[in-house]
């Protein structure tokens, strides 16, 4: 049962096949705007300055330059921000806009974002709330904050392994697998709301893997009660649980198509683990030829763009996120970390993806632009390892 929580959320198949897929390559960016970042206030202007330069389409302009856009943020009260967007020389004002959240960082960042739409049309993913996977205190907890591991909460303190921690559509739910009170692996619910903490699915053997569909009303999970890991779905309560789909093979890791018809789900039904499609009401599993290792597992659906699914592959003796396009049949790699890049999940934008940074030593979650090739690191040494990030875009 371990070895099937593993190959959901780890990545650490120490046998792995492998093959040499050559050289890694990257699209390059040919519009990025040079901008410049002004606040009174220090700690709003470091924020900015570290959100717009881990974009990928935006680039700091130093003293010398000549900015083609002044995103100028002026904080208001507590829990407000003033956004100005200048332009031109002499400079002409474009914008004017206020925003609140529930502290001034959260405000900025809401600006942030709408500073990006308004100079580069792309959806902005500033203001996304992260889940993740801390180790700080020993143990593998379940925690949150913003993007930038701003106002970060630790919610469990189970003591225990936790892992794979994912948001319901509205962001008032998590669901997560722990060893947590059974020894086994379960999955449970967190209504961060309430601050209560709830038994998902625990039956007989593994419980894992459990991902809400798009609209909230399903959710899909790996279930070995019945003596094999296959996929199963229930409602959003965790009831009316059924089979997806039987097979020999050991499946994990279920995603959902963003119209919430289809699955992509890791198998290794054909000796080794692979991407296969299934459909949501049932069905025969149907292999992606992805086509770029003997080991492809983790994938995650973009929910702004149907075409592409990132998924963590073997390749030479370590892991890499690769990309695979379904209009163009063929998979890239989109990640050149020196240890192993695993556990990818896209943000809102389906241009930036978070994964896990990991060596012997460290685990730590990056921030990856997949159009320039761009990685930020977002997670801070005073955390300790950090994993399996998860984000939600808050709609308005």
């Amino acid at each position: 049962m371990a070895a099937v929580v593993l190959m959901a959320g780890l990545a650490s198949m120490a046998g792995a096949q492998v093959r040499d897929i050559g050289d890694i390559t990257v699209e390059a960016e040919r519009d990025v705007l040079l901008v410049r970042v002004e606040s009174p206030s220090d700690e709003l202007q470091r924020l900015a300055q570290g959100a717009f330069g881990a974009h990928g389409r935006f680039r700091l302009a130093g003293r010398g330059d000549t900015p083609q856009f002044t995103f100028r943020f002026t904080p208001e009260g507590d829990r407000g921000v003033d956004l100005e967007i200048l332009s031109g020389s002499p400079a002409q004002s474009l914008l004017r806009e206020g925003f609140t959240g529930t502290t001034r960082r959260q405000a900025l960042l809401r600006a942030g974002d709408r500073a990006v739409q308004r100079t580069t049309g792309l959806t902005g993913f500033f203001a996304s709330r992260l889940a993740f996977v801390g180790a700080r205190t020993g143990f593998r907890e379940i925690y949150t904050s913003d993007l930038f591991f701003g106002e970060v909460r630790q919610l469990t303190n189970d003591r225990s392994e936790s892992i794979m921690p994912r948001w319901s559509p509205d962001g008032r739910y998590l669901l997560y697998t722990s060893y947590f009170q059974t020894g086994f692996p379960d999955i449970f619910r967190i209504d961060t709301v309430a601050e209560r903490r709830d038994p998902f699915v625990s039956l007989q053997g593994t419980n894992t893997g459990a991902r809400f569909s798009p609209d909230g009303r399903r959710v899909a999970m790996i279930l070995s009660g019945e003596g094999n890991p296959d996929v199963y779905v229930s409602n959003a309560e965790g009831r009316q649980i059924r089979r997806l789909a039987r097979t020999p093979g050991v499946e994990a890791t279920p995603s959902w198509s963003p119209d919430g018809n289809r699955l992509v789900v890791t198998s290794d039904l054909a000796g080794r683990p692979q991407l296969y499609l299934l459909a949501a009401t049932g069905g025969n599993l149907q292999r992606i030829a992805t086509d770029i290792s003997g080991y492809c597992a983790e994938p995650d659906w973009n929910p702004a763009d149907p075409d592409l699914i990132a998924f963590t592959i073997a390749q030479a003796g370590r892991f890499q996120v690769a990309v695979y396009s379904f209009s163009e049949r063929r998979s890239r790699v989109v990640t050149t970390e020196a240890g192993d890049a695993i556990e990818p999940h896209w943000l809102a934008d389906g241009r930036h993806l978070l994964y896990t940074a990991r060596t012997a030593a460290s685990e730590r979650i990056m921030l990856l632009d997949t159009i320039t090739g761009r990685a930020t690191r977002l997670s801070p040494d005073s955390l300790g390892k950090c994993s399996h990030a998860a984000a939600h875009f808050p709609r308005r």
